[in-house]
């Protein structure tokens, strides 16, 4: 049976019980005494020996058992481990996330195995008394095929002198590798007995059609409750269910949300990017047709009524499509309260780390390629902002500093913050370092926060004295910023001395799509998104003043600065006149504000994002670009790069 077309869901559903590892080993790391982490891990391990087992990887079936053996004896135990144990299960950890990810790329044998000698010793030395032979078989009959103790597929089959018995499998609807979970409840069965035949036959396992569900005649001697606990050992069996022999029973099937199929299926993301393209273009030509059938407004109403009928389609077809694509952060999210710990521990630093909003959604491309911000900004809140144990104390601090990730809704958009309860920045040294550099004039006597983060995001400035591990060498603000302002977002800081730092980034719901005001300026049109925009308000109706040599207006007691897009693009020259009435758009970015200056609104509508390589010397305004109606193409404002 070929599995190789199972790898990558072999791949998905591994990350996600080496997520719950390490949330569980942290878990543990705080609450040695808790019996609640052991039996999760020890779960988790299991599961994942048992797939890789399933696809025939080796290695990784050897390391998952071994650390199953190491839990298994800490769980039967009962007492608390010591530190050092925790330790080398996080590194074992790894060493297995290693592991899965080289076996999916066919180079298992690349795989660093060195843990496994310290996981035998701490197994070792962790082993209970013998426990009664029964609890021992049944720990034995356990273990999936496979395992260093069972090395062979099949085993040699167990005395069958017994009665046969006619035996219904049902693999759980939503369980990954479903054939291969089939074929792994046979073969542990041909350890109990003789297996005369299987219905559908083996070969029908590898079919897309295969529902997970079979039936097989087992001859064997063992009891009801064996041969359950035995194929129930594979994982995701929802039912067992027994016919025929002289111990007929009948065990019901394992209790599932609702008691019928799941609502939920993987869906491999490439297929949803491939709907995103799709349905990109079809709003394009929607736009085309609604503009063909504005031409023909009055003369056939049965045109106009087959452009609303597909508009309203299209639209429905394309909100289902972005919600198909959402996913809540916590999936990237999970993976940070392990990176904060190590850096915490590298750093001999006491950290608390909170999450809040996990269940808040976003493109699932914008929250891919959200991680190494996120990573960045993280790590520099640890070793910049977070202050060693003794210096907290001088200050009356608690001795472990607090780190909270936070998302919230905020309109159209997602706001993810990144703060912590440290020292604060120091702006009056991040401004004589900035002045000795040239990054800003010798005049400037303070910094605010605006110009504080663009001084801390120049590629290559960093405050750190020294270059370590962690940091010291100036990109963590830079790649962060460049990231963010690249996915449609914007970045800003807020700091207060002795008592911490925040980051907060304001990203858009989605990308691929997204609703904009059209505006021309000269002969050209350009589209600003409408995720930032406050209102509109019309040039020299509202107070005009200077704000830092900068035009600007008053805006119910507030003074926003402007920016005129005309001179800014240089479209003045061979450009009709500007209308002697002109719209202000004022864009609104947490507590940034300003306002362009356009030569006229045209419409709303909904336009596709493509990608734009600026050519060199660009205004660095654009974030991408789109096709309009009429075919012709319209530049993408950035919002973040106009503030």
């Amino acid at each position: 049976m070929d599995l190789s077309q199972y790898a990558e869901l072999f791949l998905a559903e591994s990350r996600e019980h080496l997520s719950a590892c390490n949330q569980l080993l942290l878990e543990w790391e705080r609450n040695p005494a808790s019996p609640e982490p052991v039996g999760g891990l020890f779960r988790a391990v299991h599961t994942i020996k048992g797939m890789a087992a399933t696809m025939g990887y080796g290695r990784v079936a050897d390391l998952s058992h071994r650390m199953e053996n190491l839990l298994d004896h800490l769980r039967r135990s009962g007492r608390a481990p010591a530190d050092e144990i925790i330790q080398m299960l996080f590194r074992a950890t790894d060493a297995l996330e290693k592991a899965v990810g080289l076996a999916v790329a066919g180079r298992e044998r690349e795989a660093d195995l060195a843990v496994l000698a310290e996981i035998d010793r701490a197994a070792l030395q962790a082993k209970p008394a013998p426990q009664p032979s029964g609890l021992a078989r049944h720990f034995k009959e356990s273990e999936p095929p496979g395992s260093p103790e069972s090395p062979s597929l099949p085993a040699a089959p167990a005395a069958s002198s017994g009665s046969t018995r006619l035996i219904e499998i049902v693999i759980r609807p939503e369980a990954p590798l479903k054939g291969g979970r089939a074929m792994l409840v046979v073969r542990k069965l041909q350890t109990l007995g003789t297996v005369h035949r299987v219905q559908p036959a083996a070969a029908a396992f590898e079919s897309d059609d295969f529902d997970g569900r079979f039936v097989c005649e087992l001859e064997t001697a063992r009891p009801a409750a064996d041969i359950e606990a035995a194929v129930r050992s594979v994982g995701d069996v929802e039912g067992v269910t027994f016919g025929g022999g002289t111990d007929e029973s009948q065990v019901s099937p394992a209790e599932s949300a609702g008691g019928g199929r799941t609502r939920h299926i993987r869906v491999d993301l490439r297929r949803l990017d491939t709907l995103m393209d799709l349905i990109g273009e079809l709003v394009t030509e929607r736009g085309r047709l609604n503009d063909v059938a504005a031409r023909w407004v009055g003369q056939d109403p049965e045109i106009d009524e087959v452009a609303i009928q597909i508009s309203r389609l299209s639209a429905d077809l394309q909100n289902e499509i972005i919600l198909a694509r959402m996913t809540p952060v916590w999936q990237v999210f999970d993976r940070f309260p392990r990176l904060v710990r190590d850096v915490a521990r590298q750093l001999d630093k006491q950290v608390s780390f909170r999450v809040e909003g996990k269940e808040i959604e976003l493109d699932r491309e914008i929250l891919d390629a959200l991680g190494d911000p996120l990573v960045h900004l993280l790590r520099n809140a640890v070793d910049h902002g977070i202050e060693p144990p003794a210096e907290r104390k001088r200050h009356k601090k608690d001795p472990e500093g607090e780190i909270v990730l936070a998302a919230v809704r905020e309109r159209s958009s997602v706001a993810i913050s990144i703060s912590d309860d440290g020292r604060g920045i120091d702006r009056t040294k991040i401004l004589e370092k900035a002045k000795r550099e040239g990054v800003v004039g010798p005049h400037v006597e303070s910094l605010s926060d605006d110009q504080l983060l663009r001084v801390l995001a120049r590629p290559g400035f960093t405050t750190a004295e020294s270059v370590t591990s962690v940091s010291g060498r100036g990109v963590g603000i830079d790649v962060a910023m460049t990231r963010i302002r690249a996915l449609g977002g914007s970045i800003e800081i807020r700091t207060e001395p002795g008592k911490g730092t925040a980051f907060v980034l304001r990203l858009p719901v989605t990308l691929a799509i997204v609703r904009a005001l059209i505006a021309a300026v000269g002969q050209e049109r350009y589209a600003l998104p409408l995720t930032y925009v406050a209102e509109t308000v019309e040039f020299g109706t509202v107070p005009l003043t200077t704000m830092e040599g900068r035009d600007a207006i008053v805006l119910r007691d507030r003074v926003v600065p402007l920016v005129d897009l005309r001179k800014l693009l240089g479209t003045n020259g061979g450009a009709p006149a500007p209308p002697p009435r002109r719209p202000v758009i004022v864009l609104e970015m947490g507590e940034r504000r300003a306002g362009i200056v356009v030569d006229g609104m045209l419409s709303q509508q909904e336009i596709v994002v493509k990608g734009f390589d600026a050519p060199q010397g660009t205004l660095p305004v654009f974030s991408g670009a789109t096709i309009m109606g009429d075919g012709v193409p319209a530049l993408i404002l950035d919002s973040a790069g106009l503030v």
